[in-house]
């Protein structure tokens, strides 16, 4: 099982998925349509290391997070 956390404003609890790599990640959360406008603009962390790809290999155990963009002052 792969974790995938929401960081930030998303406002939504962990969840747990079956997937393979990242692609399948997306495919599955962009079926949340709450979810899907924040995946337009989120950083994805894996195993809290930043990621540019989505063929990322996931296994077991790996944690997903997403890191909504932020304003600081």
């Amino acid at each position: 099982m792969i974790k995938i956390e929401f960081l930030g404003p998303i406002k939504k609890e962990s969840i747990f998925i079956e997937a393979n790599n990242l692609k399948e990640v997306a495919a599955i959360l962009q079926k949340d349509l709450e979810l899907k406008e924040w995946l337009k603009n989120c950083a994805v962390a894996v195993n809290d290391k930043i990621v540019h790809s989505v063929d990322i290999p996931l296994k077991d155990g790996d944690k997903i997070s997403l890191l909504p963009p932020v304003c600081g002052g």
